[in-house]
């Protein structure tokens, strides 16, 4: 069994453990609710609690230590926990907010300068200490805490569904998010990261949860320390298994990327070098290629097989799959026309990272150098990007048609826009809309096209870029390719791209290279360009194209490539 196959494995037990949890929080949520008299009006009164005295983490054979899912949240009463997060562009720092809402009143308060740095949550939030039977203190860590971690209601009364998004967006490109907990829910205030598991042998510990002192006099939280009990058992593998995960084909492109929420929106991994059907995949030797921890949605973080996925009890991290699209059920009628002030996407590039020299994909030539990267393109708005693709008896190729919406929804228009066709490649197998977007490679002085990477891609909300921006859709659909782009026998197929969200391809997808095996050393630039043949319909033409710096060096078989920062970004 692989280490991937155990860390599925490993996560399967920790949810099923969550669902129980849950359980727990809500009755014990409703005997410590919130003292009226002593609240403020639009101010939210938190408090850190732990859904169980105890928890069973198991340390599965062959796999580096435990993951410390202890079951604590911070529940919220009185009024909504709340952020806007926020920077004007690349060369700025982040700023967090606290939205205070009372009514239909509306305040403000800036955080402190430089304590959230970036959009996965408020960072040093969580201190664990863990002791072993004998007292000895075996573990100490620190953890993020994402407000849109998985949350639940902690009383009747409380509102059935949360507005807020997800999960907290990490790809380094990120321009703006909400964070948010309804009043009368609790959100898990664990930090899990997969790449980072504690060495706990099998044994009995007391594991002690409090927040950071800076948090809880800058929100009023008591110093409540809750202490667990946890229990480590030692699972041997009986081989065969259900750990197989399914490759970043099902979950995310093959990472297509995040969350996720948003990819694909934040440390991938794909399926232990497994594609889908069980094919072995392949990644070069020097390992540049194997996947890396592209940055993207928490919500397409680490995920297993599908069927383990989804909103519900026990998904404490966050992660859910979004039901399929659906298109119309047949081609649209009457004259196509775009109606003159009907709202429109506005399609643009993010620079290019995850940049790394490789041996190529399957199917690339043996022997050659390549230049891997991650891309996303991302639709700022106001509307959606609603293409549909439909396929004659037995053609190879769907004709696809963008549709367009009034302010109430109602199709009021569309217009023929390309096609889509049909990828059998391993790691894709699913219908890619040929006009989305491309790739190139220019000379130092940006005139010479030096390489082309024309790409057709599937569809995907994988990444929340920013929830900030008009209309943007905080719960979007088709969060991953395994609800987007349908099968090699689709009649019809549905591809959208939300407002706020974007699309990344990560640079261990079959195609995310350029052949450099005769570039000579030097500088050169990634070029990712939205919308290249200008078909679909914006209402910016002018912003579709952005520009990543990469100096190659090296020799034959040992190419280099150094990625210079991007203003405040150092996304290499």
């Amino acid at each position: 069994m692989t280490s991937q196959q155990h860390r599925n494995r490993v996560k399967r037990s920790a949810l099923a453990a969550g669902t129980a949890l849950t359980v727990v929080v809500g009755g014990a949520a409703v005997a410590s609710g919130a003292d009226p008299a002593s609240t403020t009006p639009g101010k939210p009164q938190l408090k850190l609690i732990a859904a169980s005295k105890s928890v069973t983490l198991d340390r599965w054979e062959g796999e580096p230590g435990v993951y410390l899912d202890l079951g604590t949240y911070v529940s919220v009463d009185n009024a909504p926990l709340e952020f806007k997060v926020t920077r004007k562009s690349y060369k700025d720092p982040v700023v967090a907010q606290q939205v205070l809402r009372n009514g239909n009143s509306v305040q403000t308060k800036k955080l402190p300068a430089g304590l959230v740095k970036d959009f996965s949550g408020l960072p040093g939030f969580l201190e664990v200490s863990v002791k072993d039977a004998a007292g000895q203190e075996v573990a100490k860590s620190k953890g993020t805490f994402c407000p849109n971690n998985a949350s639940g209601r902690i009383r009747p009364d409380a509102p059935a569904t949360s507005h807020y998004p997800e999960s907290c967006p990490t790809n380094p490109w990120t321009l703006g998010s909400v964070w948010g907990v309804e009043k009368g829910w609790a959100s898990n205030s664990s930090t899990v990261d997969y790449d980072k598991p504690v060495d706990l042998p099998a044994g009995e510990y007391t594991a002690k949860v409090a927040v950071a002192k800076k948090y809880r006099d800058l929100f009023g939280i008591p110093n409540d320390q809750p202490t667990i009990k946890v229990t480590v058992r030692q699972i041997s593998d009986g081989g065969g298994g259900e750990g197989v995960a399914a490759s970043r084909s099902g979950a995310q492109h093959g990472g297509h990327g995040g969350h996720a929420a948003g990819g694909h929106a934040a440390g991938a991994h794909a399926a232990s070098g497994h594609a889908a059907g069980g094919h072995a995949h392949h990644y070069g030797p020097r390992g540049a290629d194997a996947p890396t921890p592209p940055q993207l949605s928490h919500a397409l973080e680490d995920r297993g097989r599908a069927s383990h996925l989804g909103d519900g009890p026990g998904h404490t991290d966050g992660s859910r799959i979004a039901p399929a699209l659906k298109p119309n059920a047949k081609r649209p009628t009457g004259r196509a026309g775009v109606p003159a002030n009907v709202p429109k996407p506005d399609l643009r590039s993010l620079p290019a990272w995850d940049i790394a020299i490789t041996d190529g994909e399957d199917g690339d030539v043996p022997g050659k150098d390549y230049l891997a990267f991650s891309a996303n393109v991302w639709n700022a708005g106001p509307a959606p990007l609603v293409v549909d693709g439909f396929r004659s008896p037995g053609a190879d190729l769907m004709d696809a048609y963008q549709y367009f919406y009034d302010a109430n929804g109602k199709q009021v228009g569309y217009t023929p826009t390309g096609t889509m066709e049909w990828d059998p490649r391993i790691g894709h197998e699913h219908w890619h809309f040929t006009d989305f977007a491309s790739y190139r490679l220019l000379s130092e002085d940006q005139t010479k096209e030096v390489r082309s990477g024309k790409e057709a891609f599937c569809l995907a909300n994988t990444d929340a870029i920013d929830y900030t921006v008009k209309n943007a859709n905080w719960h979007p659909y088709n969060t991953d390719l395994s609800t987007a782009c349908g099968q090699q026998n689709s009649i019809s197929v549905r591809e959208v791209l939300d407002v706020g969200s974007g699309d990344t391809y990560t640079q261990y997808r079959p195609g995310q290279s350029f052949d450099i095996t005769d570039l000579p050393n030097g500088t050169y630039y990634i070029q990712v360009i939205a919308n290249p043949e200008k078909r679909l319909k914006e209402t910016n033409l002018n912003n579709n194209v952005a520009l990543r710096k990469v100096v190659l060096g090296g020799e034959p078989g040992a190419r280099t490539v150094k990625v210079p920062p991007h203003d405040l970004i150092n996304a290499p």
